[in-house]
């Protein structure tokens, strides 16, 4: 009968890795963080909506920051407290939370796709009305035509 003995330089070596494991969402944050995640979410805005006897709310600056509610000031109220949770984790995480719709930054970009003669269309239609270009042109054109 044969056996075989496996020798300690032969088995494979485990890499340290930096990949912290979770953190338990239920953990209190630091005071602090919690503090200033609240100043920050103060100025966000929500979308509220009433369906089937509920009301439900979304953020603005954080769309996937949802809540709801059995009325109207509920679901407010959980919405807030529910930007609260998302700032604090993305401070912990060293993250920056967008800032409020309020301050009117221009932090997102909509791509499109154009023929060659559709941008010289837009290219010709910005420079007649005094546009800096395709971009300012077709969003003035487009907040005009959504109201």
């Amino acid at each position: 009968m044969s056996t075989s003995v496996r020798s300690k330089s032969s088995s494979p070596r485990r890499r340290k890795t930096s990949i912290k494991p979770p953190l338990d969402p239920r953990r209190p944050f630091a005071p602090t963080t919690l503090a200033r995640a609240r100043t920050i979410a103060r100025d966000y805005q929500f979308v509220l909506w009433h369906e089937e006897g509920e009301w439900y709310g979304r953020g603005v600056e954080l769309p996937h920051a949802m809540n709801d509610g059995s009325t109207p000031e509920a679901c407010i109220a959980n919405v807030r407290e529910t930007f609260v949770t998302v700032v604090a984790a993305m401070l912990e995480q060293g993250q920056m939370p967008p800032p409020p719709a309020s301050a009117r930054l221009r932090t997102e970009q909509v791509n499109v796709r154009l023929t060659a003669e559709e941008r010289l269309a837009l290219e010709t239609a910005a420079k007649r009305k005094g546009c800096d270009g395709i971009s300012d042109f077709v969003r003035a054109a487009a907040l005009a035509a959504a109201g």
